[in-house]
């Protein structure tokens, strides 16, 4: 007797999605710096139907959440987690701004790492991510 084969947690997102009908989930990563880009690139975006999942707390402000150190750093973990997390659930991820640094490099490193289409704002960023031989 064969068994059906069961689903990856991928394959059931994609059918979720697909029976919801989602088509098209758009993750925005990059530094806090470019939130106006980002607001920019989100509103391009979902004109063109894109649902989009950016970065919301923009800790480069201040805010009472945030004030005291420890919070804050306990905070920036969990984010970049949510943020990732993100990236799981996205179809496709842009990368904004002309400056990458250590959480924008993690999430694009995890991004390749799952396979997402990637696609930059700044060619010289895209040319310093680019894969060898592509």
């Amino acid at each position: 007797m064969s068994y059906p084969q069961l689903l990856t947690p991928e394959e059931m997102l994609a059918k979720g999605k697909s029976a919801l009908g989602i088509r098209d989930v758009v993750v925005l990563c990059g530094s806090m710096r470019f939130a106006d880009l980002m607001a920019e690139t989100a509103i391009g975006q979902s004109v063109i139907g894109a649902l989009v999942l950016k970065p919301d707390c923009n800790m480069k402000i201040t805010h009472r959440l945030w004030a005291d150190p420890d919070d804050a750093e306990a905070l920036k973990v969990r984010l970049d987690d949510q943020h990732k997390q993100k990236i799981r659930l996205a179809d496709r991820v842009i990368v904004v701004g002309d400056y990458v640094g250590d959480s924008t490099r993690s999430e694009i490193a995890y991004a390749q790492q799952l396979g997402k289409p990637i696609s930059y704002t700044h060619a010289a960023i895209e040319a310093a991510f680019r894969p060898a031989g592509v």
